[in-house]
């Protein structure tokens, strides 16, 4: 059974960090490009971060560039997100993905086959 378990939510004020983090069982990690996606109230689920089976290549969204940062531990099966200079716009359920077929893939949401069930980022002015 595979489980993707998401950690490291919480609040904080605009300005600070967080990591998250995404702990994966059931699934041969290393073979799966992963992704960060989060969804705010009232709006559409959208791609923050994608990142290859490797950890070579790495995107991310506009909103995010140079704030975010995408990694992960093959030998610990965990993706993380590490996340600076957050804003009131970060606020939003984030969620990780995993996806299989090739290295790397895009935001398209069929395209990643497991989904955790979140962790809540609550970004104060």
């Amino acid at each position: 059974q595979v489980q993707l378990v998401e950690s490291g939510g919480g609040s904080v004020q605009a300005g600070g960090s967080l990591r998250l983090s995404c702990a994966a069982s059931g699934v041969t990690f290393s073979s799966h490009y992963m992704g960060w996606f989060r969804q705010a109230p009232g709006k559409e689920r959208e791609g923050v971060a994608r990142i290859s089976t490797s950890g070579g290549r790495t995107y991310y969204a506009d909103s995010v560039k140079g704030r975010f940062t995408i990694s992960r531990d093959n030998a610990k099966n965990t993706l993380y997100l590490q996340m600076s200079s957050l804003k009131p716009e970060d606020t939003a359920m984030y969620y990780c993905a995993a996806g299989y077929g090739g290295s790397y893939a895009g935001f398209r949401e069929w395209e990643y086959s497991y989904w955790g069930q979140g962790t809540q980022v609550t970004v104060s002015s």
